[in-house]
């Protein structure tokens, strides 16, 4: 049977791999606006965030599970439908800031979860938990602030285009 923490960790990793994905996407369809300058910055920590994973699940076994890793890159792609940014609602946009709000705060509590058990792994002695917490805040607070900006655009717009339309 395989270590629980180890299926943990390639969990997260799946789902690291998801983030950066996405955040190519954002980052590309965006590129001259703020929320994609945001996306570049921001995948430059998550790829940091994902190598410390990768580094500590290294120590308990392989760090590839070729179901997860194609599910998430399958999930990537079904999700450039949506995030275009000529859909003229910004749902797409709005949703994927979502994924990724709730993505970081699933890491935030990886993080404490590691930091509990750090004890009981010598080689996650060397690993700042505190510093990679609140980074994670960091970033959701960050991606948080996008995501209200899009739902306001959004759902104001989607409200005026509705009443617009009646007769």
């Amino acid at each position: 049977m395989k270590d629980p923490l180890a299926i943990y960790l390639h969990d997260h990793l799946a789902g690291a791999t998801w983030a950066l994905d996405l955040l190519d996407r954002i980052r590309k369809n965006f590129a001259d606006e703020d929320v994609g300058r945001f996306a570049a910055r921001l995948r430059e920590e998550i790829a940091a965030d994902k190598e410390t994973l990768h580094s500590l699940a290294t120590q308990l076994g392989p760090t590839s599970d070729v179901l997860k890793d194609s599910a998430a890159w399958l999930s990537e792609k079904v999700s450039r439908i949506k995030l275009s940014h000529d859909d003229g609602t910004g749902l797409g946009l709005f949703e994927a800031l979502e994924f990724l709000v709730l993505g970081i705060h699933g890491k935030l509590s990886l993080w404490m979860a590691l930091a509990e058990v750090a004890d009981r792994y010598p080689h996650f002695a060397l690993v700042d938990f505190d510093s990679l917490r609140n980074r994670a805040q960091q970033q959701e607070q960050g991606v948080e602030r996008f995501r209200l900006i899009a739902a306001r655009e959004v759902f104001t717009n989607s409200h005026l285009r509705a009443n617009n339309s009646q007769p």
